[in-house]
């Protein structure tokens, strides 16, 4: 079988050493065309090699590489992973293009693009627990390095801020995968071994904490989530767009792949914490975002209200639930990075972030209003576009769920739904500043305001057309994962069943025991 994983990490990391050999003016060119082809091979991976009806491990690639420590070059595909490789794909190749009116120092700009992609790539791939280390901290330099070089004014606090938070939380996942190494007689690495073991419960639930903390910042979680205001507050529209779109959902993807997957009895213990954690992202978040006035710091605060109903789908510990979770990381995905590259777009007109500098911009912007309007209706989950489903599915499967009592999911759905209805009044009346009443002559000069290019329709028209594709069809994007997550929420059902309910939220438990045995491979 063809080598599709190997070549699709691969390839973005020798592009980018050829970057300094390439002419300036046809640097973005060159890193367009790499990321082009590199998201054409992940769907010919997908459509020619890839099986949807399948739950295990696919497009395996197994290299031993320092056999006397167990370290390998692993890599494969699955529900989880597949998906999310194909939106880093998606994503990239529009950020790149969003990138074009960058002058200063293109060719390490577009150096650092490509590098980042082999790092989120690879993020997604890498079944190695030390590879995944690798490539989580990969990305961090070429992030780091953009926000400190081609961000606001605040960029070097912004910056650092990111590499402290990110770095440490990372830590955590070099010290949890060496004591799973160590655990037991085999020693080994690789993922999929390392889920078969069979860890205690004070080893599932230290590991599941200390993983936790390592995702939460990446997610993020309330309280880790400080320095994501500060990034998207500094960042340029191409850096948002992979923030947003991209980076947000590793920390989700991880917590399925490692905490879900390898401590299902642990999981089951500290579900109702990542529900009452999704909660307080949800609530807070969304509160957080009225007081904003910088329209940047609103739209990220809106990010993380946004990923707190990851939490709640993963830990309802229901099918749908965790579909849900997976779709919500998808959808976000493509309307964060719609969102931010409009606020860009209008940053470059305005000349402010400021929402009580701006207003009275719709008659000369009639396109990016349009599209400004249609991105924030996606963000607030209207029916017909994705959002709506993916909440939808949180909803459903924190209902259905048979882990919990009546009263706890009461509590779970009334508190979400309060935030379901805070989104759409601080995102409405951040259209009605931005585009709505007279003009601010005093910030905002009228001949410096200019319509949407044909670049910028092409980029808002490619993540709208998936968002609208998704929210009136879900089975496009539901049938590549359902098989991987329903399995993953039975493996974990049926390796808890027949323990005693934990006494820590005494009340709000009510697991049924399981009749059949699932097997994890």
């Amino acid at each position: 079988m063809f080598p599709w994983l190997t070549v699709i990490i691969v390839l973005p990391l020798l592009a980018a050493f050829a970057v300094p050999f390439i002419p300036e003016k046809r640097v973005k060119w060159f890193s367009f065309g790499v990321c082009l082809i590199d998201f054409v091979l992940m769907v010919a991976a997908f459509w020619l090699d890839y099986d949807i009806t399948k739950p295990g491990m696919q497009l395996v690639e197994r290299y031993s590489w320092m056999p006397q420590i167990g370290l390998e070059w692993s890599v494969g595909a699955d529900g989880l992973s597949m998906p999310l490789i194909l939106l880093t794909g998606f994503i990239t190749a529009l950020a790149t293009l969003a990138a074009w009116p960058v002058t200063l120092r293109p060719r390490m700009f577009h150096f650092l693009m490509l590098a980042m992609l082999t790092g989120m790539t690879g993020v997604f791939a890498v079944q190695d627990v030390v590879l995944f280390f690798l490539f989580f901290e990969l990305e961090l330099v070429p992030v780091y390095l953009m926000l400190a070089i081609w961000g606001g004014k605040g960029r070097l606090y912004a910056a650092t801020k990111f590499i402290l938070y990110t770095a440490i939380g990372s830590l955590f996942i070099i010290v949890v995968g060496l004591a799973m190494y160590f655990y037991g007689d085999v020693r080994t690495l690789n993922m999929i071994e390392l889920a078969a073991k069979n860890y205690n419960s004070t080893f599932q639930n230290l590991c599941f904490l200390g993983l936790l903390i390592a995702f939460a910042v990446k997610l993020p979680i309330f309280p880790l989530h400080t320095w994501l205001p500060d990034a998207h507050g500094e960042a340029t529209a191409p850096v948002h767009m992979l923030l947003a779109g991209i980076l947000l959902k590793m920390g989700g993807y991880a917590l399925m792949r490692m905490n879900v997957g390898f401590f299902p009895e642990a999981t089951r213990l500290f579900a109702p914490l990542l529900i009452v954690l999704g909660i307080v992202n949800i609530i807070y978040a969304a509160l957080t975002s009225f007081g904003q006035r910088n329209l940047k710091r609103k739209i990220a605060y809106s990010s993380i209200s946004h990923m707190g109903f990851v939490l709640i789908g993963i830990g309802s510990l229901s099918q749908i639930g965790m579909g849900g979770a997976m779709l919500q990381m998808i959808s976000h995905g493509l309307i964060g990075a719609s969102l931010f590259f409009l606020v860009g777009a209008t940053y470059d007109r305005t000349h402010t972030l400021i929402l009580n500098e701006m207003g009275g911009i719709a008659p000369k912007m009639p396109k990016i209003f349009a599209m400004f309007t249609a991105c924030s209706l996606a963000s607030l989950a209207l029916p017909g576009m994705s959002g709506f489903v993916a909440e939808l599915m949180v909803f459903v499967g924190m209902t259905t769920t048979d882990a919990y009592s009546f009263q706890f999911k009461a509590l779970v759905i009334l508190f979400a739904a309060f935030g379901v209805i805070l989104t759409p009044i601080y995102l409405l009346s951040m259209l009605r500043e931005i585009f709505y009443g007279k003009l601010n002559h005093k910030v905002v000069h009228e001949e410096e305001l200019f319509d949407a290019e044909p670049r910028e329709v092409f980029i808002i028209a490619s993540l709208l057309v998936p968002i609208f594709g998704i929210g009136l069809y879900p089975k496009l994007t539901t049938d590549m994962y359902v098989a991987t997550t329903d399995r993953l929420v039975d493996v974990t059902r049926e390796r808890t069943a027949r323990s005693v309910p934990p006494r820590l939220l005494g009340g709000i438990y009510n697991f049924p025991v399981a009749k059949d045995s699932i097997s994890l491979r």
